[in-house]
């Protein structure tokens, strides 16, 4: 495999809290693949995340060729396809595709931001616009002339708002004013105290400030947001209507830079906040689509963003079907609940470096 890698691509989907890489051959059928824990560098420095993604290539290259296993500076494909977090700018670009290059994985790669993924794995034909809300939001565009409309993505630096990260915050907001009398009564005091299982929000929030509740238990009050608009509660409400609101601006500008906004468009939704489908959420999203671009046409994304990032790179380097083999092959596994049940079963976990553990 080391001399002549037998695999076309290899795929990176660098998250905020978790990394896909998938070895893909030429007829697009998976031939490795590993998970582990987030590689965005803007979080965790470059080189605790090339660190992630050195483990990550070595663990899908041995379960791809286990009879010749892989050593660092050997090629393990023929094109590596990475579709990164923190690829925001053109200049974050360039120094991760440096990156990439400087790993010797392939003989030609090419580094985007993980929306992309997203975008391809949900879009017929790559075209349209994907918004991708998980721990953040993020938003592109693709026209079919090969147009391109972004956004940076700096969060409050540059405008952006919504995401995980920052419906926690403001589910702890408001719950703390609620709590000492500052804001409105929500319910959310009580769920967040119940969450946290502490006696009151303050707690909580001492609890988190020394770091004694991990970061992935405040991302839960997420889930705590949308019990509490479903239940009738006015604050979690506004919130859960607003991030789909901040998601449909996002859509709906992208759109009118690509092209008229009064025509048919491929909007696709990815992140675990669009897959969690809450109903409120789903409903206002879709009203807002509706509203902003009546031509819309929506997708949710089930396939792991790793299928579009493996799908870009088969683009580049093989046969015109063999896109559509990958993705038919994950459409058919697909079960009821989103989970594809094969691909887990293939899938070596990496637990990271030991600064990630």
């Amino acid at each position: 495999m080391n001399a002549s890698p037998q695999a076309a691509v290899l795929a990176i989907d660098g998250g905020n809290s978790k990394t896909d890489v998938a070895l893909i051959a030429f007829d697009g059928a998976v031939l490795g693949r590993a998970t582990g824990p987030g590689s965005n560098a803007q979080q965790i420095g470059l080189d605790q995340a090339f660190a992630v993604l050195d483990g990550l290539v070595a663990a899908a290259a041995d379960q791809a060729g286990p009879a010749d296993r892989w050593r660092p500076g050997t090629a393990v494909a023929h094109h590596t396809l990475a579709c990164l977090a923190g690829a925001d700018l053109p200049e974050e670009e360039q120094s991760l595709g440096a990156a990439v290059r400087a790993r010797g994985w392939s003989g030609t790669s090419r580094v985007v931001n993980d929306t992309f993924a997203v975008l391809r794995a949900g879009s017929p034909d790559g075209c349209g616009v994907a918004v991708t809300c998980g721990a953040g939001i993020n938003c592109v565009g693709v026209a079919a002339d090969g147009r391109v409309a972004r956004f940076p993505a700096l969060g409050r630096l540059t405008g952006d708002w919504g995401g995980g990260d920052d419906l926690s915050k403001e589910v702890l907001w408001w719950a703390g004013r609620a709590e000492d009398g500052r804001g409105p009564q929500t319910s959310l005091a009580t769920a967040v105290a119940d969450h946290f299982t502490t006696a009151t929000v303050h707690d909580a929030a001492i609890g988190i400030h020394f770091g004694r509740i991990p970061p992935a238990r405040v991302h839960g009050l997420t889930y705590v947001l949308f019990a509490a608009a479903a239940a009738g509660d006015a604050v979690a409400h506004s919130l859960v209507t607003r991030m789909a609101e901040e998601v449909v601006g996002m859509a709906a500008v992208a759109a009118g830079r690509l092209g008229p906004t009064d025509e048919t468009i491929d909007v696709v939704l990815g992140g675990g906040l669009m897959r969690a489908r809450d109903p409120i959420l789903t409903a206002a999203l879709h009203a807002g689509l509706a509203r902003e671009l009546p031509k819309a046409r929506v997708h949710i994304l089930d396939l792991p963003p790793i299928v579009g990032a493996a799908m870009l790179g088969l683009d580049q380097v093989a046969g015109p079907g063999a896109a559509a083999n990958l993705r038919a092959t994950f459409a058919a596994d697909l079960g009821h609940d989103g989970v594809h049940c094969w691909w887990a079963r293939a899938c070596v976990r990496f637990p990271g470096p030991p600064g990630l553990r």
